[in-house]
């Protein structure tokens, strides 16, 4: 069961609430177990950026609580005790609004040097707590010449990974068997505004099994709001996504390439639900894997084809289009709709890049979002079968390459498309196979 949780703005207040924020924060020094350098009567001054190590700490913006300078890039890199992860935690927040935290904005990524980014935060929202997969994370507040408020707090600690915690998620697991949950589960929902990465590490030698045993996250045809995103290896990467997953239905098993998985859980800022437990198991890497399953969980599961290879004999066919969407809609790996804006002829194929229209069966393909914007990468295995222009829009039906990439053969399906043809082709969605 889905609950509407929506979350009210804190908002500045006047000065005398600047004047408590200063004893908060010194409060929150004393509650982490720092010893201040100066009198709690003092106000601690924050600058912009610095290292910090220990087992916690405080973290303010430039000013804090005053309103922060334009035009500034201050970097924070924290470091705790090896074999402990950072938990990090915005007290207050308030920075220009801006539904893309385009202009002031504060990223937060585990790691130091090139890191996994965790989440980009702005406005007045104070998202759940940002847990690192080791024992380093780095904070980048980024500011404009326009707009202010002021700033942040935020409080770091040690803890140790997959610690049971009301807002803790996250964490690097390399037990030969366990479970990852979202935080709250099971009394009540996930927060909204969270985001967690598991890192699993087996043995060289082994596979990683995961299967959910109870899953119920926001639904949405895509899951571009909630949802879990699992990837070979150790980081996020569009070309090794094995699935992206939503909605109240438990995926498929998962079976790891190698040895390592990294799963990514995040909630954006409205509805929020149930959550979900995984379990997870090593296995021997003989173990059998199992048909990847879909990236979303509404849509039927599909299988890879054996890669096609580009051909001169292939190419050499008559260029002729058969069937209809219909008649290909089964036997296609993914069905897309979308526009051509970038294309690039190597050899006899064409590499295309498609600025997504609409997703009718999304497979394995691996699709890129920036934003509401949403992309993927197609070849076509000949150039000029079928012939598609930058600047044009098409309907691509066809498979996809081991690395996510989709493919498009002679005897696939791709056509014009035209907006006044959108209702036709949402037909596809209820098409049974």
């Amino acid at each position: 069961m889905h609950n509407a949780n929506r979350h009210t703005a804190w908002s500045y207040m006047p000065t005398m609430w600047e004047i408590c924020t200063v004893f908060c924060a010194w409060g929150l020094l004393l509650a982490t177990g720092i010893h201040a350098q100066q009198p709690p009567q003092r106000r601690q001054v924050f600058g912009c950026g610095g290292n910090l190590t220990g087992e916690s700490g405080v973290i303010g913006s430039q000013g804090y609580p005053g309103v922060y300078p334009p035009n500034t890039k201050c970097v924070w890199r924290i470091t705790v005790p090896e074999g402990k992860v950072v938990v990090f935690s915005f007290r207050f927040i308030d920075l220009e609004n801006d539904n893309l935290c385009r202009y002031d904005y504060v990223d937060v990524y585990s790691g130091h040097a090139n890191g996994q980014r965790l989440g980009r935060f702005c406005g007045t929202f104070r998202p759940g707590a940002l847990v690192s997969t080791g024992n380093k994370m780095l904070l980048q507040m980024v500011s404009d010449a326009n707009t202010a408020g002021s700033g942040f707090l935020g409080v770091f600690s040690a803890a140790h990974p997959h610690e049971r915690g009301e807002q803790y998620c996250g964490g690097r697991l390399v037990k030969p068997s366990g479970s990852f949950k979202t935080p709250n589960w099971p009394e009540k929902d996930y927060p909204a505004g969270v985001t967690c990465a598991w890192h699993i590490v087996a043995p060289k030698n082994q596979i990683i099994e995961v299967k959910f045993e109870k899953f119920d996250l926001e639904r949405d045809n895509y899951c571009r709001y909630d949802y879990v995103a699992i990837f070979n290896g150790g980081e996020i990467n569009d070309a090794k996504r094995i699935g992206k997953y939503c909605g109240d239905s438990p995926p498929a098993p998962v079976y790891s390439d190698g040895n390592q998985l990294f799963i990514q859980f995040l909630s954006d800022l409205s509805l929020t639900a149930d959550g979900f437990i995984g379990h997870y198991k090593f296995r021997p890497k003989k173990f059998p894997s199992t048909t990847l399953p879909p990236t979303t969980t509404t849509q039927p599961t599909t299988t890879r084809s054996i890669p096609l290879k580009y051909s001169a004999a292939l190419c050499q066919q008559k260029c002729k289009r058969k069937g209809t969407p219909e008649s290909h809609y089964c036997s296609s790996n993914f069905v897309v709709t979308g526009t051509v804006i970038t294309a690039v002829t190597r050899g006899g194929s064409m590499y295309v890049t498609i600025s997504i229209i609409n997703v009718y069966k999304e497979g394995n393909l691996a699709i890129q979002q920036a934003g509401r914007t949403m992309s993927t990468k197609i070849v076509i295995l000949c150039k000029k079968c079928p012939f598609v222009k930058r600047g044009l829009s098409y309907i691509f039906m066809g498979d996809v390459e081991e690395d996510g990439r989709g493919k498009i053969a002679p005897q696939h399906f791709v056509m014009a498309f035209k907006a006044k043809n959108q209702r036709a082709f949402s037909a596809l969605k209820t098409k049974r196979c």
